[in-house]
């Protein structure tokens, strides 16, 4: 079984980290998800850079814009994750935009994430439709799950219609604006997440965008089986450097 399928059936709540892949240094990369595996945290979203990331607010793509001048790139990071998973167990998702997944083939690209062992993707300005009628059967084909991003402006059709071609989670963006951290969850949203919650998917869901802290983690899988944490760990890398992950993963779930 895919390993995120097999974590989402365990019975608590997902603590999911992004971070970017080559940065604060280029070498980074495998001491992080390390880490992050030893204390405690159940995902991993290895964020691959791009020059031109439309998702991300001013904290990722700095990191996103360092990773690069670092000199991370497609290849780079492939050859960094090499033999991951000889010390590595959970699972493993490349966060990223098609451009570079494209221009390096998507077969190709595919095939290289199963020998590597990554267990999903999440490429936010690939459309759904588009994934499912050119390029699902290559995901299937190399056992990956492609994980779709919804918000509250996303309408309960295309939601449903997501939720019919998923095989893992759903990642439920909090608000209709780009990754940072906030303090807090409003009456919108939190209305946002019970309707969802209410429509009975067959699909669990993930919210990211938002989470920060343990307040806004808790708040977030009242609503939903996980969360995810971006701009805050990577701004807590920024000032901590790599070495002292056990601190913020301790902030958040303790």
């Amino acid at each position: 079984m895919n390993r995120i399928k097999s974590k989402l059936q365990e019975d608590k709540k997902l603590l999911s980290i992004y971070f970017t892949a080559g940065y604060p240094n280029l070498n980074d990369t495998v001491g992080i998800i390390q880490d992050l595996e030893k204390n405690g945290v159940d995902m991993i979203e290895i964020g691959l850079p791009f020059s031109d990331p439309l998702a991300d607010g001013p904290t990722i793509q700095d990191s996103s814009t360092a990773a690069l001048k670092n000199g991370m790139t497609t290849e780079v990071l492939f050859k960094q994750l090499e033999g991951i998973r000889e010390t590595v167990s959970i699972p493993l998702i490349i966060m990223g935009y098609f451009n570079p997944m494209f221009q390096y083939g998507v077969e190709a690209f595919c095939k290289k994430c199963q020998e590597l062992g990554i267990d999903g993707l999440i490429i936010p300005d690939l459309p759904v439709d588009v994934y499912h009628e050119k390029y699902q059967a290559i995901f299937e084909k190399y056992g990956l799950i492609n994980v779709f991003l919804i918000t509250p402006q996303t309408s309960d059709e295309r939601i449903r219609y997501i939720d019919s071609i998923s095989n893992g989670f759903i990642y439920m963006v909090s608000s209709a604006s780009t990754t940072g951290a906030k303090s807090g969850f409003g009456k919108e949203q939190t209305a946002y997440f019970e309707r969802i919650g209410n429509m009975d998917l067959k699909n669990p869901q993930v919210i990211g965008f938002g989470i920060s802290n343990n307040e806004t983690f808790t708040q977030a899988t009242k609503y939903a089986k996980g969360a995810i944490i971006g701009s805050a760990f990577v701004k807590y890398v920024t000032k901590h450097g790599a070495k002292s992950i056990n601190g913020f993963v301790d902030s958040i779930i303790n």
